[in-house]
């Protein structure tokens, strides 16, 4: 049983992009905000998390990779040895001994020399550094486990191994910062001078420490300083050379995260580990957020059994919709509706008249992109969007 492909999956010949994704699931502590699957390490945990990725790895029809993205938990957690044993996993796909594109996530306590060696040796172009914020009574609210001095001490080191491009990860609204917190933590992540700046409102995920604080009345949602810290955060960030890109994504020329964007286009991509997400061939699912039954699953064979949906135009093109209105560069609808003539395109254009007459989107030519104050609202205008399509489930599933 296969699903309806998107334009770049019907592409016998491999010419779209495909994605890699690994999820390394181990950290040493869980901070307050995160929702992500993520579970202590062990040395027999992360022997067994090596052999199931390769495993999991040889269950794929692959075909050359675009670009590479590990994230987590925390990448970095592994030995220098394990990272190595990861690379040679990628580094024997086709494509993964070169890539495009190379990212790797890592925090600032395990950020050595020996392990940026053994990156930068194996081909990662990219690193991604989680700061969340310079200012130490911030971080200590969110449950980071590194200080101010540990940023800047592996900010360094992974300038000075060489990598083509760095982005720092913060995070605004976060409780009780004030304004003039998160322009300084703005103002010192320009004077680093990273290649990519990733700025997230802080999210209030079910099942995490800060979720718990939020229904206590600990901590308190205030929707009108996240508008004007989103504000702030584009003019500034625009001032000091940093192209946004997409509602949450600021890069000087040249340093857009291309796996990313590939994503958001409804590219193609394959997830490898626990809780990884895959859109492939045809189907789009993610592997169980659990270690052991994950590993059980690869050893039966088995892989992308939760959600497994067969992809169809319509789904992909809502989704190309909603994601691609996140990007600055908007989404050319004409294009959208010729790859998916059955789609409720009356409903949606309906949607985007009134959307367009309240100033939260504009049309240029084919193009639709959100105005800023709709960019304010996306997760909101995604929703409407979601709603206008409302097919039925059967259909969104593709044909049996």
């Amino acid at each position: 049983m296969r699903g309806v492909a998107t334009e770049e999956q019907a592409k016998a010949d491999g010419a779209g992009p495909l994605g890699l994704y690994v999820h390394v699931p181990f950290c040493a502590a869980t901070c307050d905000f995160c929702a992500f699957y993520q579970v202590r390490p062990t040395a027999e945990s992360v022997e067994g998390f090596m052999k199931c990725v390769e495993a999991e790895a040889a269950l794929v029809e692959w075909r050359p990779l675009t670009t590479v993205f590990w994230g987590g938990g925390t990448p970095g957690l592994l030995s220098p040895r394990d990272l190595g044993r990861l690379a040679g996993i990628v580094q024997a796909l086709p494509g993964g001994a070169a890539p495009r594109e190379w990212t790797v996530e890592l925090a600032p306590a395990s950020v050595t020399p020996e392990r940026l060696a053994v990156l930068k040796c194996a081909g990662v172009t990219r690193v991604s550094l989680g700061v969340q914020s310079f200012s130490p009574a911030l971080l200590d609210a969110l449950g980071r486990a590194h200080s101010r001095e540990q940023v800047f001490r592996a900010y360094e080191r992974i300038r000075s191994a060489g990598f083509a491009s760095v982005n720092l990860d913060l995070m605004f609204a976060l409780p009780g910062q004030s304004a003039p917190e998160w322009d300084a933590d703005i103002d010192e992540a320009v004077a680093l001078a990273p290649d990519h700046i990733s700025t997230y409102c802080l999210t209030f995920e079910e099942d995490t420490l800060l979720w718990v604080k939020l229904s206590q009345g600990r901590v308190r949602l205030d929707p009108e300083n996240e508008a004007r810290m989103y504000e702030r955060t584009w003019d500034r960030l625009g001032s000091a050379g940093y192209a946004q890109y997409e509602i949450s994504n600021f890069a000087r020329a040249g340093h857009a995260c291309l796996h990313n964007v590939n994503t958001w286009r409804m590219g193609e991509w394959v997830g490898l580990g626990p809780s990884a997400a895959s859109q492939h061939r045809g189907w789009r699912g993610s592997n169980v957020a659990d270690l052991p039954e994950w590993a059980a699953l690869v050893g039966r064979g088995e892989r992308m059994t939760r959600e497994r949906t067969a992809l169809n135009p319509a789904l992909l093109v809502e989704d190309a919709l909603v994601f691609g209105l996140r990007m600055n560069a908007g989404v050319d609808v004409s294009r959208l509706w010729s790859r998916c003539p059955g789609a409720p395109r009356e409903r949606v254009e309906e949607l985007v008249d009134r959307l367009a007459a309240e100033g939260l989107v504009a049309r240029d030519g084919p193009r639709l992109r959100l105005e800023p104050r709709g960019r304010l609202l996306a997760d909101s205008i995604g929703s409407e969007i979601m709603v206008a399509f409302d097919l039925p489930a059967a259909a969104k599933a593709g044909p049996a």
